[in-house]
């Protein structure tokens, strides 16, 4: 981007600098410390200059908003033509607790749902099984049948929120919940706006709730893919996810990498099954994680977006420049949030909020202060969403469109984190000879993707134990505290009505109708035929979440986790 006259000059000018200014300055006080590294140990010079981006060409690796490679942001307005929209991950007891706590976030602002489940729906299991005793309604809410969902969305109109669904095993089970909903409400399925999580290939990497085997987890996705782009074509069918890498303990590089290489994976899938990729791409999306270091954050979402532009333009062959877009939501960090000092997470989630909106997220969910105690108080929800309306309305940020491109720091990290990122998936594609969905399977099954991950959080945690990461509150600026904080806990009796209603519902549903659901749901699998037509019919014939992916455990069994030394 300059030229070779100029360069020589900058470059010229530099060397002055540092032994006429900086070294006499270096002899009095030195700095802070020997070596400044951000979250994922790369190095950080003191300062940047022309010198260090000239190897980049703007309309190439930079270019304008909408254009691409997208690296400035996918619309060409950005948050002067309309905001991102602003989610708040909220469910927890029962469908009522959760349509009640629901209808108060939409009327303080929020303009996008994001729901928790519990655990025993995360993991495909009813609130009566032996092993859901004590977990139902605790993190998130508790579904177990289509009155649940019936409940859950009572005075919420489907046509008018969208919804974004954090679920993965049984995420074909609540996809067909939400349709049949739309449905009941006269809502035209090619209106109906949403995300299911979606993403097994994560659960494997970090977040384990696993219930399928790697190659049945990804055959139901893409049975999700090829149904969904024809029956809910404006509905996100998979969010790629790396916030639940990054909280498991990667770098920012390794949530990067292994987020894009995973994407890939469900791309080479669909390809492999004859899905229109140009028809499913619109369709995929994206959730990140933003954690404290501003800079390499920010950089980390350009680069993001550059990569998958140049992956669905030239190693997919996508046409439609639709296709190379990369849509993102962002969560602030929770693992982030300190016990500690809780108030002080406020600042930190508001530091994460702004590098998402500079980094140009789509859609964002800020962390409550309380959230390393218990779920969220209703005073933390309102601080946490207040952060991104002052950050909307205030800060004066969105007004103008990737402000700190041009920077010759952040277009020189930008370009390192691309560059970081690519080594590990070129790594992930030799494992898979030539195919990263394969690579991606063989990294699971020889635990590269776990080692990689849990190595880099030992690092930090030793760096922090040793002094050398500063935690505010944590291992400096310690105070004795008595904290008064509000805990919200879930009634007890939250259990006893959930297994009393589901008791009910199967007491009074046509239980044939549900049988030959079943039955069905058993021959798409056994004999490798699209399982979303039946799972709908069986939702709404009111069959359990335990029994539909009970049907998928007979069928392809469970997952083992392999013993990693």
């Amino acid at each position: 981007m300059f030229d070779e006259e100029k360069l020589k000059e900058i470059k010229e000018k530099r060397q002055e600098w540092e032994k006429s200014c900086l070294e006499p300055f270096m002899k009095k006080g030195g700095e802070r410390q020997e070596k400044f590294e951000n979250l994922s140990w790369v190095e950080i010079k003191n300062v940047y200059d022309p010198a260090d981006i000239a190897h980049l060409d703007y309309i190439r690796d930079i270019n304008y908003p909408g254009e691409y490679p997208f690296t400035r942001g996918v619309y060409p307005t950005m948050y002067r033509g309309r905001l991102w929209t602003m989610r708040q991950f909220s469910g927890f007891g029962t469908a009522e607790d959760t349509n009640e706590r629901w209808k108060l976030l939409l009327k303080e602002g929020q303009t996008g749902l994001s729901t928790a489940f519990d655990f025993p729906t995360l993991m495909g299991l009813d609130s009566d099984d032996p092993l859901s005793d004590g977990e139902v309604g605790k993190v998130g809410v508790a579904i177990d049948t289509l009155k649940d969902f019936e409940i859950l969305f009572d005075g919420i109109p489907l046509d008018k929120v969208s919804t974004s669904f954090t679920i993965n095993p049984p995420a074909g089970i609540i996809l067909a919940m939400y349709v049949a909903i739309g449905d009941m409400q006269g809502v035209p399925r090619e209106q109906l706006r949403g995300t299911i999580q979606n993403d097994m290939l994560k659960e494997f990497h970090a977040q384990n709730t696993l219930v399928l085997p790697p190659e049945p987890s990804i055959k139901i996705i893409t049975d999700i893919f090829e149904w969904g782009v024809e029956v809910v074509p404006k509905f996100n069918l998979i969010s790629i996810s790396g916030y639940h890498i990054r909280e498991a303990g990667s770098t920012a590089v390794q949530e990067l990498a292994f987020t894009i290489a995973d994407g890939m994976a469900y791309v080479e899938a669909a390809i492999e099954r004859g899905i229109d990729i140009d028809k499913l791409a619109p369709q995929l999306s994206f959730f990140f994680n933003s954690h404290n270091n501003f800079f390499e954050e920010i950089a980390k979402f350009r680069a993001a977006r550059r990569m998958w532009a140049k992956i669905m333009r030239d190693e997919y062959g996508a046409k439609n420049p639709r296709s190379w877009w990369l849509k993102f939501h962002t969560q602030t960090a929770g693992c982030s949030l300190t016990a500690q000092q809780p108030l002080n997470n406020i600042v930190r989630t508001t530091i994460q909020a702004m590098a998402a909106v500079i980094g140009g997220t789509q859609s964002l969910h800020t962390n409550s202060f309380d959230e390393a105690w218990a779920l969220p108080s209703e005073e933390a929800v309102r601080v946490a969403l207040r952060t991104q309306q002052i950050i909307a309305f205030e800060s004066g940020i969105p007004d103008t469109i990737d402000p700190l491109a041009g920077s010759y720091y952040v277009e020189w990290l930008t370009d390192k984190m691309e560059k970081l990122a690519w080594n590990y998936i070129e790594r992930i594609r030799k494992m898979g000879e030539g195919s990263v969905l394969r690579g991606v399977l063989q990294g699971i099954e020889t635990g590269f993707f776990i080692k990689e991950i849990s190595n880099a959080a030992a690092s930090f945690q030793r760096e922090v134990e040793e002094g050398k990461r500063i935690i505010v509150g944590v291992n400096k600026y310690t105070i004795e505290e008595q904290l008064k904080i509000p805990i919200l806990k879930v009634d007890p009796e939250v259990q006893r009505k959930q297994i009393e209603r589901l008791k009910k519902v199967k007491a009074e549903r046509d239980n044939k109708a549900v049988k030959d659901a079943l039955d069905w749901i058993r021959n798409a699998s056994e004999n490798n035929e699209n399982v979303m037509p039946a799972i709908l019919e069986a939702v709404k014939a009111y069959a359990s979440v335990g029994e539909i992916m009970g049907v998928l455990k007979e069928v392809y069994g469970t997952y083992k986790k392999p013993i990693i030394i």
